[in-house]
């Protein structure tokens, strides 16, 4: 990814850090944790990686439920706030993760590789892909259902971030030169101008 733009995400999150660690999570999102949950306890999944992962609410409702977590973001006031929640978490971009092959039973990525560039996006895939065990299971939750790539000119954050959106099919295609697709499911939203028209919640395979 281009260095201008992890450098303005970076300064985007750092000046959310207080306001999102106060935000209450949203229910559709807690049900797509506990839904993941169930599944990785259900294969005894043991391990697993948050990248983007904001001021940690995710990364600490799995460590309490007995996960070994650990939780990554390009924002270093986020991931301040994760220390502070006593999980392990480091300043590390999702196109530099910096693990042995074959380390995580689990990814979680929820709302943080739409900041990536179509072009960069299968590397950065690969490079997840190398980092999960065996049979590993990868949750990606993304705003799309719309064709879109650039600053979002209707971003409330300073300074305006990157956004990229898919439609559900090139989206699929794209994940599954990497993975085994487990489930695609798209939760409706409300749509502002010209933005995407849902959420999408895809789990895949190692």
């Amino acid at each position: 990814m281009p260095e201008d733009l992890k450098k303005n995400l970076s300064e985007a999150y750092d000046r959310q850090s207080t306001q999102r660690n106060q935000t209450q999570t949203q229910d559709w999102k807690i049900h797509e944790r506990e839904a993941f949950l169930q599944r990785l306890k259900g294969e005894k999944k043991q391990s697993l990686l948050e990248i983007g992962s904001g001021p940690g609410k995710d990364s600490l409702f799995f460590s309490q439920k007995g996960f070994d977590v650990h939780a990554t973001d390009l924002s270093e006031e986020m991931v301040q706030r994760c220390r502070e929640k006593d999980l392990k978490a480091d300043v590390m971009s999702f196109d530099d993760l910096q693990f042995p092959e074959e380390h995580f039973h689990a990814v979680w990525a929820l709302n943080c590789l739409l900041h990536v560039p179509k072009k960069n996006l299968p590397e950065i895939l690969r490079g997840i892909h190398s980092v999960l065990k065996k049979d590993g299971l990868f949750y990606l939750g993304v705003y799309g259902g719309i064709n879109h790539e650039g600053i979002w000119q209707g971003d409330f954050h300073d300074p305006k971030r990157f956004f990229s959106f898919y439609e559900d099919d090139t989206l699929e295609s794209i994940l599954t030169r990497e993975f085994k697709l487990e489930t695609f499911h798209k939760i409706p939203m409300e749509q502002s101008e010209d933005g995407p028209t849902h959420f999408q919640g895809v789990i895949l395979r190692k």
